[in-house]
């Protein structure tokens, strides 16, 4: 068998270099284009009112059609079909009832009770106004207060009794309690508040008032007797007597 001969020093022969042809172009274009358009529906997707949507949502809602009403020209006068004469109603002529007979009833009519008559008060009162030198002549005008008796339906003195006098004196208020025959200058059933002491007297209209109450019940007896007070010295000693009614 015979051998080849090789030639060991011949160099091989060199490659061209690769080139890219058209369709592998195309192909690359066509992966790059597929990938771009993958990350906008994405994008979109994520965020649907992205500006770069062209079709966010609202975008291409169709309008609100606008109802205009149709308005009469403004010299337009509405024209009635018919006769332009108004009809005239004659009114049919009334009927007059005759008169019914008045009846008489056979019931007769009740009593009307009597009044019952107004409870008397358990007492009454009188109010005079003197000088305060009839009882303290040391003070003389310089004093001022409300003073009196209880007493029964014969002048006779009661105890048993709570006077109280309240309001406002002086621009203060007043409240005071006393007993009665806790004052005997004025009687064994006599009772004194005193108002002002040192100083002149002073003059008020209502702004006090005194009320007997019974110790044992608590309840008054009286109503709430509005008191005025003077500032005459011949007047400066309010006196109240009260008297119980038989």
């Amino acid at each position: 068998m015979s051998k080849s001969k090789f030639d060991y020093d011949d160099a091989p022969p060199e490659r061209e270099p690769a080139r890219i042809e058209l369709w592998d172009m195309l192909s690359i274009l066509t992966l790059l284009l597929t990938l771009c358009i993958g990350a906008y529906f994405v994008a979109v997707f994520a965020n649907p009112s992205a500006a770069f949507n062209l079709l966010k949502p609202g975008r291409n809602d169709p309008p609100t059609p606008t109802i205009t009403q149709i308005q009469p020209p403004s010299t337009w006068t509405p024209t009635l079909p018919g006769p332009s004469e108004t009809p005239t109603l004659t009114l049919l002529p009334t009927i007059t009832l005759p008169a019914t007979p008045t009846l008489v009833s056979l019931i007769t009519p009740s009593v009307t009770p009597t009044p019952t008559r107004t409870p008397k008060a358990p007492f009454t009162h009188t109010i005079s106004q003197i000088s305060s030198e009839a009882y303290h002549p040391e003070l003389g005008c310089n004093w001022q207060g409300v003073a009196g008796r209880v007493v029964g339906p014969n002048n006779e003195e009661l105890n048993g009794y709570i006077i109280l006098l309240n309001g406002f004196y002086n621009g203060k208020s007043f409240e005071e309690y006393k007993a009665a025959g806790i004052a005997q200058i004025y009687g064994r059933s006599g009772f004194e508040f005193q108002l002002e002491t040192g100083s002149s007297p002073i003059d008020s209209k209502g702004l006090l008032a005194i009320q007997v109450f019974d110790f044992q019940s608590g309840r008054p007896v009286t109503d709430k007797i509005p008191i005025d007070t003077s500032s005459d010295c011949s007047r400066n000693l309010v006196i109240v007597l009260f008297k119980k009614n038989p």
